[in-house]
């Protein structure tokens, strides 16, 4: 038998022990009240007997009788005033101990264990009324930032202060749990015109959340993603059983729906979400087999210096080659891996290939990564980076990190830290997608980047009417006066290329020179133009696709070489 099951055996025979004195206690203050009503009748005739009419007093046996049965009886009645105040306390006890099953410590809400149970409850009371119910999934956007950056005190503090806000501005009727880490749930009944009323609540919330939080000495500004769901939705699906644990699970996807559109929003569950939301779980699972698989692969694109049509280097790209689902586009599974806190496996099982395959390009070659914003807030990554260097024996002063211009808005001195880190090794920085993320000239001044790349969505419009050429020139002109070289992404055409060549001395890619490459692929290019490592020391052999003049001025140069 174990110790718990001793215990409770134990507490038993407590109980049952306990159980049998008072039946005892109550029989012998039972007995004792008989035998005083018997003997004390007597004794108290005898008593007056002798007061008024000189009789005899009370024998000693009998006044002794009398004594031992007062004695009894006083004690039945402390031992029932005792009795009394057990059972207060163990009432007390009890329901202390349903309060704390029931209920979130830190917050003082309910938790997800009993908020099931009070919402099939409210969904009950509502059928029986005519009434609706409608859930709101509310999850905190980042909230792992916030501990990591801050500490789980703060984290706790901002849950608690959350949970308050919550109850300020959620109807009395409502029910409000803390279903998980910083994921609440609320439900409330309403009307079969209020849908729109609903709608402004979710709003509210939003609102009321969002708003800054004092915490010495920092400020919390959190933002919440909301999803509702309403059993009088109209949808068309076949009838099925509305419980609570479907309606939790419906405003959950509605929830996961408004974090994929943008987060700090709401949105209202629909049927198409579920089938959304169970291709993601597939897309999930096959992300954590594919890694240890091997199945995600790097590519390579061509980076070209514009002026002369040189291969300089390649950016490395990733893919995924899922035996299910073919050819996978990273704009589908890098945001997945993200979420999944993944992406640092991923990135650097890629990091790892990539070095290897570009160990055997001819050394004037570099080699473009990009880094998600997630690996920069590690601290440990620069020593990841190197340990990957030293493995593979690739130079580090050929190696380019990538990284967007998002990442200054998380942590502008852990940003610093970092890339000074990752320069200190001979790693160069460039700053990629530039103009999209608002950047400022005081951060491009502070931070020491090497590089900046033009976003491909400027570069392709260029040449349009109306187009950003102006913006892009301007960008270059901010490049040169920062002393950073500047590179452009997204030459599609011949009239673009012709365009930047006019601007300055630039580095370019794009599907002009070809769509990215897996590593035999491009290992086969750089063979054809005698640019792998044991190859003779490079020609300026100009690129297919770079251009007439590009490649007139290549040959010129072959001839004078030669």
């Amino acid at each position: 038998m174990d110790d718990k099951a001793e215990g409770a055996t134990g507490e038993t025979d407590r109980k049952l022990g306990n159980a049998e004195r008072d039946i005892l206690m109550l029989s012998i203050v039972f007995a004792a009240i008989i035998l005083f009503v018997g003997t004390g009748g007597t004794a108290l005739r005898q008593v007056v007997n002798s007061w008024f009419n000189g009789g005899d007093a009370p024998g000693d046996a009998l006044s002794n009788a009398v004594l031992l049965n007062i004695a009894l009886l006083i004690f039945g009645w402390r031992r029932y005033r005792e009795l009394q105040q057990e059972v207060a306390e163990r009432r007390r006890a009890e329901q202390l101990a349903r309060h704390l099953a029931e209920t979130d410590a830190l917050t003082g809400c309910l938790n997800r264990r009993s908020s099931t149970k009070a919402l099939d409850a409210m969904l009950n009371r509502a059928r029986e009324s005519g009434q609706q119910v409608c859930v709101f999934m509310i999850d905190l956007d980042n909230f792992k930032q916030i501990n990591d950056m801050n500490g789980h005190q703060t984290g706790d503090r901002v849950l608690k202060t959350i949970s308050e806000r919550l109850r300020a501005n959620l109807p009395t009727d409502a029910l409000l749990a803390r279903i998980g880490g910083d994921e609440f749930a609320c439900a409330l009944p309403h009307k079969h015109d209020q849908a729109m009323k609903m709608d402004a609540l979710g709003t509210s919330l939003i609102e009321a959340i969002g708003a800054p939080i004092p915490l010495d000495p920092v400020k919390i500004e959190a933002t919440v993603s909301i999803g509702l769901a309403s059993t009088g939705q109209e949808l068309a699906t076949e009838e099925i059983t509305l419980d609570a644990e479907t309606m939790l699970h419906r405003a959950d996807i509605a929830m996961y729906q408004a974090k994929k559109t943008g987060r700090n929003r709401h949105c209202w569950f629909e049927l198409h979400f579920e089938d959304e939301l169970r291709f993601r779980n597939q897309l999930e699972n096959a992300i954590r087999q594919g890694i240890p698989a091997g199945e995600f692969v790097p590519y390579y694109e061509q980076q070209i210096d514009l002026r002369t049509g040189q291969l300089t280097g390649f950016e490395m790209l990733a893919r995924w080659n899922s035996p299910r689902f073919g050819l996978v586009s990273p704009e589908v599974f890098i945001p997945i891996a993200e979420d999944i806190e993944l992406i640092s496996d991923l990135s650097e099982a890629l990091i790892r290939q990539a070095l290897v395959d570009a160990r055997d390009w001819h050394p004037s070659l570099t080699l473009s990564v990009n880094i998600s914003p997630i690996q920069l807030r590690d601290p440990w990554f620069a020593q990841r980076l190197l340990r990957l260097l030293v493995e593979s024996g690739f130079p580090s002063r050929r190696l380019e990190i990538e990284i967007t211009e998002s990442c200054l808005h998380d942590n502008i001195g852990a940003v610093r830290t970092m890339i000074s880190s990752l320069r200190n090794q001979g790693i160069r920085v460039s700053l990629d997608d530039f103009g999209t993320g608002y950047s400022s000239l005081a951060q491009l001044r502070s931070l020491p980047f090497d590089r900046l790349k033009i976003d491909r969505s400027f570069v392709t419009e260029m040449t349009r009417d109306g187009g950003n050429s102006e913006l892009v020139r301007a960008i270059i002109s901010l490049g040169r006066g920062l002393s950073m070289p500047v590179t452009a992404e997204g030459i599609e055409d011949m009239e673009i290329l012709e365009a930047l060549q006019e601007m300055g001395h630039l580095k370019g890619q794009g599907y002009l020179y070809g769509r990215p490459e897996d590593a035999e692929a491009t290992r086969q290019r750089l063979a054809e133009m005698k640019l792998l490592a044991e190859a003779a020391p490079p020609l300026p052999v100009a690129v297919a696709g770079a251009g007439t003049a590009v490649e007139e001025r290549a040959m010129t140069a072959s001839r004078q070489a030669g």
